[in-house]
């Protein structure tokens, strides 16, 4: 187990060399409240130390770069490394969104352009890159769905979200003073159409569908929910966090949505994980552009600037006009790729994912056993005779060196195990995972005490969840003396 920094500390260690410097000069321009009273507690560690800590700590973390990352719904796929040389161009990195705009051309064309990807790839009509991730870009869809409604004078109280949905989206309902109103899925793992007809009337504001849904399954009935949504001037809003099984293929505009937000930290290939960055732009149908936030980017007589003069908007949802840095990595990926390599790669997700749904449904249940898109969803129900729960299924796999899959989402499917290969990975590394997850079929019946010790093989072993959250312990530095 490394070791912390502070651990290999010692007096008089030092990983610097510097020339000597008079600092009473400096503190003479600083207000004395702003000064320190004493030194910072800081590891006195030499340079050689510092690299190979953190180099350890790197190695302990897994990631996409490192294996198998089979995460459903989330669409770790790999991030291809030209992206990131790009990103890092001076250029890019030493910008400040107060410059001027004559002196940000090259940024605000980018943005500009992506903006028209986006809507070509969703066959939408506008877009803003304002929102700094799925959720926020969620909220910022149901906060012009509100303007839209109230802009007519009504003031409609709910909207509708299937009981498969991210839990993301009833919270960003809520969050907007609308309380959601759930939706049965039938038995083919689709939004009950009976159970919608029931529900949508004049008091519901739109429906909040993610397609493919969550169970990787593409709403076949689409545009029957959006004429009857839309036949009470609902708004049909599309959870974009899947859109990595129909790029090229089908366009949310097409199918009857109104609203898309777009994940460009998940289907365009930017760093995911770790907390962010995000980043979560959404596209709107012609009707609903003037509720964009602003300021609009627009381009007139060659030269870009920002259009602020837009009343019917719902004003800012973030400070300056988004994740810069997440918005090149993504005009970088769908610049390379192309409308073709856009498809291939979706193309290549769903053949991936029903590749693995095929081989695995032999040794796990799979409740929704229908043609899937980029994922699916397994159930460890059957197991649980051998008292091994899917945390248990989860654990074991990290001693493989792979990822685990979600578990227990969505929650409609008990013990549930969702996984998603994404369209990066090739068939031998499929195989090795099939391999696996039969391997821990039988040791289910042999040995399921093998199961519930796992992981054996991780720099941490199985950790006591509900201990950790109510026993968060991060006083370490100060139990040792040490102030913070």
């Amino acid at each position: 187990m490394e070791k912390l920094i502070f651990e290999y500390s010692k007096e008089g260690k030092i990983g610097y060399s510097l020339p000597e410097f008079d600092y009473k000069e400096v503190e003479q321009l600083i207000p004395d409240e702003y000064l320190r009273i004493k030194e910072a507690e800081l590891p006195e560690v030499s340079e050689p130390e510092v690299v190979r800590h953190f180099i350890k700590l790197s190695t302990l973390n897994h990631h996409v770069d490192k294996d198998f990352y089979p995460l459903g719904s989330c669409t770790m796929k790999y991030n291809p490394k030209i992206n990131e040389k790009l990103a890092s161009l001076s250029g890019f990195t030493e910008l400040h969104p107060l410059q001027d705009e004559s002196s940000v051309q090259g940024a605000l064309q980018i943005m500009y352009e992506l903006e028209k990807y986006l809507c070509e790839i969703t066959g939408m009509n506008s877009a803003t890159l304002q929102p700094a991730a799925g959720s926020h870009g969620e909220l910022t869809g149901v906060m012009i769905m509100k303007k839209y409604h109230n802009k007519k004078g009504e003031n409609r109280e709910y909207i509708l979200v299937p009981d498969s949905a991210h839990g993301t989206n009833p919270s960003s309902v809520s969050s907007c003073g609308f309380k959601a109103l759930s939706l049965k899925t039938d038995e083919n793992g689709m939004v009950d159409l009976e159970d919608l007809k029931e529900k949508m009337n004049e008091n519901v504001a739109g429906l909040m569908l993610t397609n493919p849904n969550t169970l990787g399954i593409f709403e076949e009935n689409v545009e029957k929910l959006s004429e009857i949504v839309h036949s009470y001037d609902g708004i049909m809003y599309m959870d974009g966090a899947n859109l990595n099984a129909l790029l090229g293929i089908v366009r949310p505009g097409d199918m009857g949505f109104d609203i898309v937000h777009i994940n460009l930290h998940k289907t365009f290939s930017t760093p995911h994980g770790g907390g962010g960055p995000g980043s979560g732009p959404i596209a709107v149908s012609k009707r609903l552009e003037k509720f964009l936030p602003v300021p609009r980017i627009v381009l007139k007589n060659g030269k870009y600037s920002f259009d602020y003069n837009r009343p019917d908007s719902i004003g800012k949802v973030l400070s300056f006009y988004g994740n810069f840095g997440i918005i090149v990595r993504a005009y970088v990926y769908i610049r390379m790729m192309g409308i073709e390599g856009l498809k291939k790669a979706s193309k290549n997700a769903i053949i991936n994912a029903n590749y693995l749904k095929e081989k695995i449904k032999k040794y796990y249940e799979v409740p929704y056993d229908r043609p899937c898109m980029h994922e699916f969803v397994a159930s460890g129900k059957n197991l649980k005779r051998y008292g091994v729960r899917t945390l248990d299924i989860a654990k074991r796999i990290l001693d493989f060196g792979m990822h685990a899959p979600t578990i227990y989402f969505p929650l409609i499917v008990p013990e549930a195990l969702m996984i998603e290969p994404a369209e990066t990975e090739s068939k031998e590394t499929l195989d090795r995972f099939i391999d696996v997850m039969i391997k821990i079929r039988k040791e289910a019946e042999e040995n399921p005490d093998l199961l519930h010790e796992a992981p054996h093989n991780t720099p941490v072993s199985r950790v006591n969840d509900l201990k950790a959250n109510k026993e968060l312990k991060v006083n370490w530095y100060k139990d040792k003396g040490g102030e913070l």
